[in-house]
């Protein structure tokens, strides 16, 4: 199996990349793979049928002294955004002004995880999300701004793979506010590392790279002053680069217009025999890809916080209506269908927040492997918080549709529901797109398998490989498959969660199902598995729905026993939303379940394929024709 996905974007631009095998792609792609686990995963145990709920309860604990610290530095960037950020103007002139740029320099917002010893705020993944998730409900492109600098932009790769003397040369830079980018996309390659065109090449004398290519949707691209670039310094060999913009031969081509983020600074980037010295090489030679892989591990981290925050923006705006829209004699929210809406909201924006918070508490706490938290929280936080801003525009109906600008005009409240729409739909794309996710995260379900089992579906494997393979194996999975139907998955386990227990069960017995259907899957399609990316995708969402069950019903339990009196307050309110959540959450894993090997997948692929044959053209025919 391979991370890598078909080239979604295929046909842009006029090149058409490095042509490389599909056995080359997967290499470059498992040579940056992180194959070790050396810290416990949650997620990671779900494919292999073991529920360790020690790892999400007792919910892990906020650092109070950090929060203490925060607190009056987020209190002051909340009166800044309230004061300052407009974001219908943002929208409607397609820029972030200059004077809210400079007033988040001011407060430190370009500096706010960089190292308090390189002049940065020193802020723990909690603070940083919290302030990115304040920006974000009140306007997407500034949190774009801030997020795109700091959880993929250059502080991240610096801390984690610069040297001191990179370290101390670009961090109090950064931190005092000069705007930093990724750039790894291509025009005609997309996000495909095999068919990277940009080249970097080492000078005779060995003091400097010679770099050349282009990339696309660099995002803070056509503002930033220092960036990380990624080109290829050998064959399969893809390196990571710190470079400053305002060197000879880097030119910004083109700013890039989006459906929504509108203020966001993205472009096409392209590099004319840009001179980089060596030791501006971050992370080692041949180094970059696993770099690249091992940023979006934390940098994605924002995303589901920031999906988060739309939600509960989304669910303040659909309650008020709710209560105050009269039809029929009675307020909106009393009508059925406007309340399953309603209450679909709510329990989803509860999950939503669920899975960003463990997440990221993981990440500060440390001792986790959070590459598949981080993931699935990216996945399914996009898609579901998608269908929340969807329900909520229809809820509020004519008055979401409408623009904050039109609302204002004619004297209603500027509730941007429409602009949160546009907004949010980027979220399932940024920072891999949910089809990336879910290969990204099949290849981790079914690592433990190939690890035994490789061999013998390996389709280049001689008899000679497979023979020794296949005793291993026999002799692993007599003794594994076994256990994955034993276990207590039944009353009165997890009695000390009262209502929430049944669910907690449910999933302790499903995650077991979970590991034999993935093992069924693997015997019944062997090597051909990899290519049934949507039985794959099933596996995937099953983990991932299992994954927030537990986290819900971890957070709201950790609501009702929490010693502050305001979150016990509402820990009788948590138990409900986790309740309803979880019901709904059934139903989704059963159907997952029942299309593993009852699907017409195949059927679907078929038709596809006559799609792009050309022999479905005659379905275009009876609109305007395309010049």
């Amino acid at each position: 199996m391979t991370t890598v996905a078909p080239d979604e974007k295929k046909g842009v631009g006029s090149s058409s990349g490095s042509q490389v095998s599909e056995q080359e792609a997967r290499a470059v792609a498992e040579a940056a793979r992180e194959k070790e686990w050396k810290a416990p995963s949650f997620v990671k145990e779900l494919f292999n049928g073991r529920f360790h709920l020690e790892l999400l309860h007792p919910w892990p604990r906020v650092n109070e002294a950090e929060m203490e610290r925060a607190k009056p530095w987020l209190e002051k960037l909340e009166r800044f955004l309230k004061e300052e950020v407009d974001g219908d103007a943002i929208d409607r002139n397609s820029k972030v002004p200059q004077n809210v740029v400079d007033g988040l320099r001011e407060l430190g917002c370009f500096g706010i995880k960089i190292p308090a010893e390189y002049g940065g705020l020193g802020f723990s993944q909690t603070v940083y999300n919290r302030a990115i998730s304040m920006c974000a409900s009140l306007d997407g492109s500034v949190a774009t701004l801030l997020s795109a600098h700091q959880s993929i932009g250059v502080p991240t790769p610096l801390k984690l793979f610069g040297t001191e003397e990179q370290k101390k040369k670009y961090f109090p830079r950064l931190a005092r506010g000069e705007i930093s980018a990724f750039a790894l996309t291509e025009i005609a390659v997309g996000s495909d590392p095999a068919r990277m065109e940009t080249t970097a090449t080492l000078t005779e004398d060995g003091s400097e790279y010679i770099l050349n290519g282009e990339k696309l949707w660099c995002t803070n691209g056509t503002v930033a002053d220092i960036i990380v670039v990624m080109a290829k310094t050998g064959q399969r060999k893809i390196s990571a680069f710190i470079v400053e913009m305002g060197w000879e031969g880097v030119e910004i081509a083109h700013r890039c217009h989006f459906m929504g983020l509108k203020g966001i600074e993205n472009g096409l980037l392209r590099f004319h025999d840009v001179r980089v010295p060596k030791e501006n090489l971050l992370g080692g030679d041949g180094k970059g890809l696993k770099l690249a892989l091992t940023t979006l591990n934390t940098g994605r981290l924002t995303i589901p916080a920031t999906c988060a925050a739309s939600g509960k923006r989304c669910l303040e705006a659909a309650r008020e209506f709710s209560q105050s829209r009269v039809q029929w004699g009675l307020p909106v929210g009393k009508h059925d269908a406007v309340a399953q809406m309603l209450g679909s909201i709510a329990t989803n924006t509860f999950a939503m927040d669920a899975l960003q918070e463990i997440a990221t508490l993981m990440a500060d706490k440390g001792g986790f492997d959070i590459r598949l938290e981080a993931a699935v929280s990216k996945m399914w936080n996009t898609e579901a918080g998608w269908y929340v801003v969807d329900d909520t525009l229809q809820i509020r109906s004519g008055k979401g549709y409408e623009t904050a600008d039109s609302l204002r005009d004619r004297g209603e409240e500027p509730v941007p529901i429409e602009r949160m729409l546009r907004d949010f739909r980027i979220n399932r794309i940024f920072e891999g797109s949910s089809e990336i996710m879910r290969l990204f995260i099949a290849r981790e379900a079914v690592d433990t398998h190939l690890k035994v089992a490789g061999a013998i579906v390996d389709p280049r494997a001689t008899f000679g490989q497979k023979l020794p393979a296949f005793v291993k194996t026999s002799l692993y999975y007599a003794w594994w498959y076994p256990t994955r139907w034993l276990g207590w998955g039944w009353w009165p386990r997890y009695a000390e969660f009262g209502r929430l227990a049944p669910h907690l069960r449910y999933v302790n017995r499903r995650t077991r199902k979970l590991a034999r259907m993935l093992f069924y899957a693997i015997l019944r399609h062997g090597p051909k598995l990899e290519k049934r990316q949507k039985v794959l995708a099933r596996f995937v969402e099953i983990s991932a729905e299992l994954f927030a069950m537990a986290a819900v019903c971890c957070k709201a339990q950790s609501l009702k026993n929490s010693k502050s009196p305001e979150e016990r307050a509402q820990g009788a309110t948590a138990i409900a939303l986790a309740d309803g959540f979880c019901r709904a959450a059934k139903r989704r894993v059963k159907q997952l379940f029942g299309g593993i090997f009852h699907n017409d997948d195949v059927k679907i692929y078929q038709i596809a394929q006559q799609v792009i044959a050309d022999e479905v053209t005659w379905v275009e025919k009876g609109g305007v024709v395309r010049q």
